[in-house]
């Protein structure tokens, strides 16, 4: 190939990329997302707000601020003494009884932003003391244990939801434990407070992990400095390190109430629908195909969504600065006891009984029958494996399809999250826009994902004439490769945007192609971040399960966490032995960090 021509192609690479990017944003997540939500502004072949406004003045979707709309002045009266009770006959639902729902003052919206903003104080008050201990401590395994802290957050739900059943179960390990001592048992199982821990468990390790970070990059002087002006420890602390903390610290509240206002299994799980969220409202109107109701909620959560999505985006970009000089010095774990080391052993307990036990309790199921310790469970799996039915769950075909998937997402995730990479990285008019735009998934549930490729691509959608249809491995593929990307993305711009720009312009005025400069220059510089992002984007494959779960059904193309939910409708030890299974994959995809990556990333 002659210089000229490689120049030409090397020009229109980017742009082409770029396009084929786009493309598969449309036709994978923009299209389906908005079939399922045109449902909410179309009715009888016309455009219509009547369904968005039909929910928004239902008291029960948004309590007093749906009275407010025809009687103003219960919104001073709700602060009194007053509390919106509802209770809704459920024959419309095929239950032929009356259901008591929870006391919503503000609706159901109001009561998923309640769950949402504890279940984010909860996360910070566990994360930060553990950031505090990665970054200001020094000990054998540190790096592993950070790298580790990212295992939970992509955990599949339906796993969590077993680690916690095995563990506060009526027959769970602490129950078990109080009956040996002889106190009574505790019910917390379909109660707001193990949701909300539950949601740490996802998040806290986030925290943790962005917060530490930035204490790492606190310049170790300005503290000092400080100090020697005369401030106390405590003082230097507030005034000078904690500001620098902050911007990382509400990124990580920001995720989290993200991530916890969207939650749909945990909470399907764990609280039912007495303790309903709009995700979980969400699946239960489809459910009754009530396809209108359904895509309204979708629509205004998605909304909202998307505005915390800006605003976590607006932090992350403060964020992006170059590393301290000279970072401060890490202080031996390991010593005479001193009232740091005695907090940090506090918050170890701690740790232990919120991260550790639902998963060794897991385990501890999967090799517990009736009679005592057994691997019954494992041969199960085997034995379905080998001598099951065809229409049955199989095992190995769950991890077989798992891993395919993962190595399909990262096929098409990795590349379109290094792309828009680069796209959020670069100045120019309505680059923020594109930046947010390309951050949607986060703002999309997963269920919302997957019944829109099951509408518009797995059951076929008519174009040219012609009507296109995929399979269902296929579509699997596709819903975790949109929620994967973003996550490549924030892994590699922070990283792209620390790099001299004086050596990409000094390379670009020798003749270098756009193309040629990313190639040659800057993805060799953030090839860590691409690796880290990569092991993100495995992981959330390999445990994805809110649109698997529908784009699975009926088929052959289920995967780890849709067998572990078909197992657990049968008993729990099949179920936490194939947890077992999945822990391990994840645990695994995660070590890809530690070792290639650096610890980088989110």
């Amino acid at each position: 190939m002659s210089s000229t021509i490689r120049q030409r192609v090397e020009a229109v690479a980017l742009p082409l990329a770029g396009l084929i990017t786009l493309l598969l944003l449309t036709l994978l997540f923009y299209y389906p997302v908005g079939r399922v939500l045109s449902e909410a502004v179309w009715r009888d072949g016309a455009a219509t707000a009547e369904p968005i406004a039909e929910v928004l003045t239902d008291p029960f979707f948004f309590g007093v601020l749906a009275q407010a709309a025809e009687n103003p002045a219960v919104l001073w009266r709700s602060f009194e003494p007053h509390v919106l009770r509802l209770s809704l006959p459920l024959t419309d639902l095929g239950i032929a009884v009356t259901y008591p729902f929870p006391d919503y003052r503000l609706g159901l919206f109001g009561f998923t932003a309640y769950q949402a903003l504890l279940s984010t104080l909860a996360s910070v008050a566990l994360g930060l003391p553990g950031a505090y201990v990665l970054a200001r401590f020094e000990f054998p395994g540190r790096r592993t244990i950070r790298s580790l802290t990212a295992v939970p957050f992509v955990m599949p739900s339906i796993m969590v939801a077993i680690g916690f059943i095995a563990t506060f179960g009526r027959n769970g390990v602490v129950n078990t434990v109080l009956t040996g001592i002889g106190l009574q048992p505790i019910q917390v199982l379909y109660t707001l407070p193990v949701i909300v821990l539950a949601h740490a468990f996802y998040n806290a390790p986030l925290v943790a992990r962005v917060t530490a970070t930035a204490w790492e990059s606190v310049d170790a002087g300005t503290a000092e400095t400080a100090r020697s002006l005369g401030a106390s420890p405590r003082r230097a602390f507030f005034d000078v390190v904690l500001p620098q903390l902050l911007p990382a610290i509400l990124t990580g509240a920001l995720l989290t109430f993200i991530f916890s206002f969207m939650s749909f299994a945990i909470v399907l799980a764990l609280g039912g629908l007495s303790l309903a969220t709009v995700e979980v409202w969400v699946y239960q109107r489809v459910s009754q195909l009530d396809y209108e109701t359904a895509s309204a909620l979708a629509t205004l959560e998605m909304l909202f969504s998307l505005l915390l999505t800006y605003a976590y985006l607006r932090y992350e970009a403060r964020q992006r600065a170059e590393s301290a000089a000279r970072p401060p010095e890490r202080k031996p774990l390991f010593g005479r006891l001193n009232a740091d080391r005695l907090a940090v052993w506090g918050y170890v307990a701690v740790v232990a009984v919120v991260f550790v036990t639902p998963m060794a309790s897991m385990v501890i199921a999967s090799l517990t029958g009736p009679d005592g310790f057994t691997l019954a469970y494992y041969r199960f799996l085997i034995e379905r494996q080998t001598t099951g039915a065809a229409f049955q769950i199989k095992p190995l075909t769950a991890i077989v399809n798992s891993l395919l998937y993962g190595a399909g997402t990262l096929a098409l995730a990795v590349p379109m999250g290094v792309l828009l990479a680069v796209v959020s990285t670069r100045e120019f008019p309505g680059s923020k826009l594109i930046d947010t735009l390309s951050m949607a998934p986060f703002a999309v549930s997963g269920v919302v994902v997957g019944i829109g490729l099951l509408q518009g691509l797995v059951f076929g959608t008519t174009l040219f004439g012609y009507r296109f249809t995929v399979t269902g491995a296929v579509a699997v593929v596709a819903a975790h490769a949109v929620a994967a990307y973003p996550f490549v993305t924030r892994n590699v711009a922070p990283l792209l945007a620390t790099i001299d720009r004086s050596i990409v312009e000094s390379a670009r005025t020798l003749g270098a192609s756009r193309t040629r400069v990313l190639l040659d220059i800057e993805l060799p510089q953030v090839f860590a971040g691409v690796l880290a992002g990569a092991a993100f984007a495995f992981a959330i494959s390999v445990g994805e399960f809110d649109s698997t779960v529908i784009l699975a059904s009926g088929s052959s193309a289920y995967t780890m966490p849709v067998a572990i939910e078909r197992f657990l409708g049968r008993r729990l030890g099949p179920a936490t032995a194939m947890g077992c299974v999945l822990l391990v994959v994840t645990a695994v995809s995660f070590l890809v960090i530690d070792y290639f990556g650096e610890g980088r990333g989110m």
